[in-house]
């Protein structure tokens, strides 16, 4: 996912710089940042000890879902322009993605409320 997300960054800072608005390209962005920043969030999963199993396992699995919904879809509402094709009608999958992430964080804040009791 963090090889994604620097790939994704160069390509949208160096081809797409001249064929997207400001607009789309900070959007494309933002994409890349969540995606790396959820990169990061299970290296941190995968190296803690604190957490259960069952939780690290759930948190792994909304957030790969979450990114590939929320990230995916930002990609490719921002690159219209390049793909040639609308696809204004996922637009209503990129807030189910946030919300997915979301409940992966949740899932991290519960276990550890949990593990501190």
């Amino acid at each position: 996912m963090g090889i994604t997300a620097i790939i994704l960054g160069a390509f949208g800072a160096h081809a797409l710089k001249k064929l997207l608005s400001g607009d789309q390209l900070n959007a494309f962005e933002t994409g890349v940042k969540y995606q790396m920043y959820h990169a990061l969030f299970l290296l941190f999963l995968g190296v803690n000890s604190f957490l259960s199993q069952k939780a690290k396992k759930m948190i792994f699995q909304l957030v790969i879902f979450g990114v590939i919904f929320f990230c995916g879809s930002i990609y490719l509402l921002s690159t219209k322009p390049v793909m040639g094709i609308d696809f204004k009608f996922i637009g209503i999958v990129t807030p189910v993605g946030g919300v997915i992430l979301i409940a992966a964080w949740s899932v991290l804040l519960w276990d550890v409320w949990k593990a501190k009791r």
